[in-house]
């Protein structure tokens, strides 16, 4: 006999949430391995766009974060090759020199100290919406971890690389996971480094979808209090980890190379 076809949603939601903790797996790669997969993970899902973007996480050392090479893609990025740097990108640890668009990813880290990886990409989809000047609209349930928690740069500050743009972009992204900017792409952050890839992916779908649904005709809103539900039922850290998770073990088929 069937014991919850009676039970109220709220219950059924607490009981799935207790049994996610319980059984679904955490992963044991250490945070260069991690950003190394995030790299080859964003380069399989359509957020290459040559050198540009970046992707950083916080360093063992308050006011460090751990970064890919400029000159480098993201298919070329390993564990081994990324650069440790301060917040003036001096490099402490590796070979090469950081992008110099970095400078904004530490007025992020100072604004935000829940932040602990930022990931900055031109993926075709979001580029595409940027150029519209449009805010992102999410009206998809599996959307809804951005559901309220994706700001908007309506105005473009040129080429990131001054002190001026990282105040601004800090400013724009205010307490939120991302920001759709205009003219020039995405920014996404997490508390963790599976959170933080999981939301780039997202967003780019969303972006995808948006643009699919402005062809087609006037995309309809979800209702806010559905929105709120369905953003806290997804955004879990252990659901980012199994979504990260199944992204690494779709990609190590390709890309084993980028844990060495």
């Amino acid at each position: 006999m069937a014991k919850t076809l009676a039970l109220p949603k709220d219950q059924l939601v607490q009981q799935a949430l207790s049994q996610m903790q319980q059984t679904l797996a955490d992963n044991t790669w250490t945070d260069r391995q991690k950003l190394a997969l995030t790299c080859r993970i964003l380069f399989e899902n359509g957020h290459d766009s040559g050198l540009a973007g970046q992707i950083t996480a916080r360093g063992p050392q308050p006011g460090t974060y751990y970064t890919q090479q400029l000159g480098l893609g993201f298919d070329e990025i390993s564990a081994g090759n990324l650069l440790l740097v301060n917040e003036d990108l001096e490099v402490l640890e590796g070979h090469g020199m950081p992008n110099p668009a970095n400078r904004f990813h530490s007025w992020v880290y100072r604004a935000r100290p829940d932040v602990n990886c930022i990931i900055h990409t031109h993926p075709t989809h979001v580029s595409a919406l940027s150029m519209l000047e449009v805010p992102l609209q999410i009206s998809h349930m599996d959307l809804c971890p951005l559901y309220d928690d994706c700001a908007f740069l309506e105005g473009w500050p040129g080429v990131p690389v001054g002190n001026e743009e990282g105040e601004l972009i800090a400013g724009a992204l205010g307490n939120k996971r991302a920001v759709l900017l205009s003219h020039h792409g995405q920014l996404s952050t997490g508390a963790s480094i599976e959170e933080a890839c999981v939301i780039a992916q997202l967003i780019e779908r969303a972006a995808r979808l948006q643009l699919l649904a402005m062809a087609a005709g006037e995309i309809k809103p979800i209702q806010p209090e559905l929105g709120r539900e369905a953003h806290d039922w997804i955004a879990r850290p252990k659901r980012h980890t199994a979504a990260f998770n199944y992204y690494v073990r779709q990609n190590l088929r390709r890309h084993a190379d980028c844990l060495n």
